[in-house]
């Protein structure tokens, strides 16, 4: 594990590096896909630049509002301490941001939300490499698995001789995945269906990588993310059923 990395004397985080990673190969997919669909690639950095700040807003929001017995102490070092985000919350609130610029854009439809569904999920896969690395604590529960790692030099180490599922690398494969599929299926969904697609897909994978993570379960055995992952798959389903039927009834007709 490598949390942080010594450039030229100025230490780097690994997170914040692969963050920063992610952040420019989804902003690349995207602006690709821009282009294909007639609309002028520089104005894919606009919709990243609002994804990631109100990416962060919501990501920290969301850890403030889950972690409030351990955040109220310090509230303000919480708001501006350099721990305590979480994926769910920065896709809320950059989905928010990024809708409030697409109305301003002119591009509040659902071409953009299909556009935006491959660089999500390749923007997660890469993330994931980040928390694998620096070893931030996003790993799984002790485990005796022929796969299972230890974490003794990570942000959040293990105890030494304790070995743990690296769930990160399973969403890292499977979101990778993901985003190969949802790029190969672009122009072959009806408008709509590949943002439903993706909700069912993303929802999926994190539903069952919970069951093997060490988040503590808050209601019918349930942890917060998995309940999440219900509602993304929910809406995810009925969107993409809807597309598809309405796509086979204009065929029909």
């Amino acid at each position: 594990m490598q949390p942080e990395i010594d450039l030229l004397g100025l230490p780097i985080k690994t997170f914040g590096l692969c963050f920063a990673l992610a952040f420019l190969a989804a902003g690349a997919v995207l602006a690709r896909r821009f282009r294909e669909v007639g609309w002028p690639g520089d104005q894919a950095t606009e919709a990243l630049l609002a994804a990631l700040l109100g990416g962060l807003v919501g990501a920290r929001g969301y850890w403030l509002i889950d972690n409030w017995s351990e955040a109220k102490g310090d509230v303000f070092g919480s708001i501006f301490g350099g721990s305590g985000l979480t994926w769910y919350g920065g896709a809320a609130g950059g989905a928010l941001a990024v809708l409030a610029w697409a109305k301003w854009r002119g591009h509040f439809n659902a071409k953009l939300l299909d556009a935006a569904a491959p660089s999500l999920a390749l923007g997660y896969a890469l993330g994931r490499v980040g928390c694998q690395v620096s070893g931030d604590g996003d790993y799984g529960r002790v485990s005796d698995a022929p796969w299972a790692m230890g974490y003794p030099k990570g942000a959040v180490k293990t105890d030494p001789g304790v070995e743990v599922l690296p769930t990160p690398i399973f969403e890292t494969v499977v979101m990778g995945v993901a985003a190969l599929l949802l790029w190969q299926l672009r122009d072959r969904l009806p408008a709509g269906a590949l943002f439903g697609l993706y909700l069912v897909l993303a929802g999926v994978e994190r539903f069952v990588v919970e069951f093997w993570r060490r988040n503590p379960e808050v209601d019918l055995g349930l942890t917060t993310a998995q309940v999440t992952s219900i509602a993304m798959m929910v809406v995810g389903g009925a969107l993409l059923a809807w597309r598809l039927r309405a796509a086979r009834t204009r065929a029909a007709a």
